[in-house]
C-alpha cells in the first residue's frame, strides 16, 4: 500500500531545515489535552485571549522557523499575530516531552523560542510528572517556577492562572 502525499507526521522547520516528527502517543495527548482544558477555561473566563493545540504552525521566520507547540496562548493585545497561522511571537508556548524528544524540545526549540523572545515556555515532563516554566528576562529564560508530583505552578504571563500538577497527570 502506498502512502504517497499523505503526511505521517508533525513537519517543522528548525533553523532553515524541514524536520519531520511522528505523531505523539496516547499518554502525550491526555496530557495535552488535560492542559488545554484548565488554560482554555481560565482564559475563557477571564477572557484574556485565545489558546491553540497543535498542529498549529507558529511562523516566526518564513523559511527558517516553523514550529508547531504543543499548546500556545496569545493574548489579547497581541491579536493581529492570528492569522492562517500565527504570524508572529506568542505569548506562552508549551511543550510536552516525549521518548525522543528531549534534545528537540529542551535545548533546540528552547533556543528559538528564547532567539524570538517568547515570553513564556512550559517544558512538561510527563516520565517526572514535572511541568517547568520558563520566562524571558532579557534575552534569556530564566526559570520562574517548578513542581513535580504535586504542587502548583503559576503562570506569569497568564494572569491569575495557577495549574495542580496532580490534574494534568491524572
Amino acid at each position: 500500500m502506498q502512502t504517497v502525499g499523505i503526511d505521517l507526521g508533525l513537519t517543522e522547520i528548525i533553523n532553515g531545515e524541514e524536520i519531520m516528527g511522528p505523531s505523539p502517543f496516547r499518554r502525550h495527548q491526555d496530557i495535552v489535552g488535560n492542559l488545554y482544558a484548565i488554560i482554555r477555561q481560565h482564559i475563557k473566563l477571564k477572557n484574556l485571549g485565545e489558546i491553540y493545540l497543535s498542529p498549529l504552525d507558529v511562523i516566526f521566520e518564513e523559511g527558517i522557523n516553523r514550529l508547531q507547540p504543543d499548546i500556545l496562548f496569545v493574548k489579547k493585545n497581541n491579536q493581529n499575530i492570528l492569522q492562517d497561522w500565527i504570524r508572529g511571537v506568542p505569548d506562552m508556548v508549551c511543550e510536552i516531552i516525549s521518548q525522543g524528544s528531549y534534545e528537540m524540545d529542551t535545548e533546540v526549540k528552547k533556543a528559538i523560542y528564547e532567539k524570538y523572545r517568547v515570553p513564556e515556555y512550559w517544558i512538561v515532563m510527563p516520565e517526572l510528572q514535572m511541568i517547568e516554566i520558563l520566562t524571558i528576562e532579557g534575552d534569556k529564560y530564566k526559570l520562574h517556577c517548578v513542581a513535580s508530583f504535586e504542587g502548583m505552578v503559576t503562570s506569569k504571563v497568564i494572569e491569575g492562572l495557577t495549574v495542580n500538577i496532580k490534574d494534568i497527570f491524572e
